[in-house]
């Protein structure tokens, strides 16, 4: 199974969860805050941030991505889709109506649907949690959240964090309290976590240095800079631009070791994402991490979460998982520590 189930808990299930409370943590018993190390400094004491100049070595590769055909297509549905997104955006501070009631008989789902629910319940019913980018709101997982509820997956939540955002930590903390909430809520102790952009920067944090992963089973990223963006150094000089530096005091906490961590992630990047510079900052790598890093060709940032290979693959992954994270049908990428990388 895919995750347990609370003997006793409700089933109540709700399309979205509600604005993060500050400061709210884990109230797991599991659930451990792992101690920041101290950020390497220069010999005038200031903080380190060699990672400007690896960062500025990696840009080649992009340049050249962007020279091919397949990249002038992927520009132009990043624009027709950023337009789109925009025009629905306004929206997403609403409260999310999506039909969410509990399902006592078949009939109205597609045979596809119904597959993977009389198939494996459990999978069908693990809750997966939607985390947006920054300045963003629920509604640029419009498409990856229709889709998935068209796969079968019964409760997929969307969450609304601070568009005025300003540290990555703070955020995380917010998210373990809705995670908390989410797990009183459905029953289950573990779930799913897709993060696009900054979003799955704050999940990474989460799982890694608050305990997250005694309650997140698979985390996906959709263009998150895992290892910082070049675009951080104009943006203001505000605390969260600072910590999405290449090399930042941030980063290096999220280097240190992460014995026994046990969720599994799938990092996807692409070669002509416009936020995360260089683009082979989107992936994860990580020693103690089970990561598997998926290079996506010609699709834009914002294209991410609506590009139909990738939608098609998350799909697929989390309908095939069980506890320990392989897959249980033959022809699905295999998520065992060997294959990840």
């Amino acid at each position: 199974m895919t995750a347990r189930r609370r003997d006793g808990d409700s089933g109540t299930r709700s399309g979205d969860l509600p604005a993060p409370r500050r400061g709210r943590t884990a109230v797991s018993a599991g659930s451990r805050e792992i101690p920041r190390p101290p950020h390497p400094r220069t010999p005038d004491g200031r903080a380190s941030d060699d990672g400007l100049g690896r960062s500025l070595s990696d840009l080649p590769p992009d340049l050249g991505a962007l020279l091919s055909p397949a990249a002038v297509r992927g520009a132009v549905m990043e624009a027709l889709w950023t337009a789109a997104h925009l025009m629905i955006y306004p929206f997403g501070v609403l409260t999310d109506r999506a039909d969410t009631r509990e399902r006592y008989h078949l009939g109205d789902l597609a045979p596809h649907q119904r597959g993977l629910v009389v198939g494996d319940v459990e999978a069908a019913g693990t809750p997966i949690l939607l985390v947006h980018g920054m300045i963003d709101n629920r509604m640029i997982f419009t498409v990856l959240r229709r889709r998935l509820r068209r796969r079968g997956f019964g409760r997929v939540f969307t969450i609304n964090y601070s568009p005025v955002t300003n540290d990555i930590r703070a955020a995380a903390r917010d998210l373990s309290g809705a995670i908390e909430e989410m797990v009183a809520r459905t029953g289950y102790e573990r779930i799913h976590v897709i993060g696009h952009s900054l979003g799955g920067l704050i999940a990474r944090y989460y799982v890694q240095r608050l305990g997250g992963d005694e309650r997140v089973h698979t985390l996906v990223t959709l263009g998150t800079p895992h290892a910082g963006s070049l675009l951080a150094y104009a943006m203001p000089p505000v605390n969260l631009g600072r910590q999405l530096r290449p090399g930042s005091e941030l980063y290096a906490e999220l280097a240190e070791p992460a014995p026994g961590c046990r969720t599994r992630v799938v990092a996807y990047y692409s070669d002509l994402d416009q936020v995360v510079i260089p683009h082979t900052h989107g992936r994860l790598d990580h020693p103690d991490l089970t990561v598997r890093n998926v290079r996506v060709h010609a699709v834009g940032h914002m294209s991410l979460p609506i590009e139909g290979s990738v939608v098609r693959e998350i799909g697929a992954m989390l309908s095939q998982l069980d506890t320990h994270g392989d897959t249980v049908t033959a022809g699905i990428t295999s998520l065992a520590s060997g294959g990840w990388r």
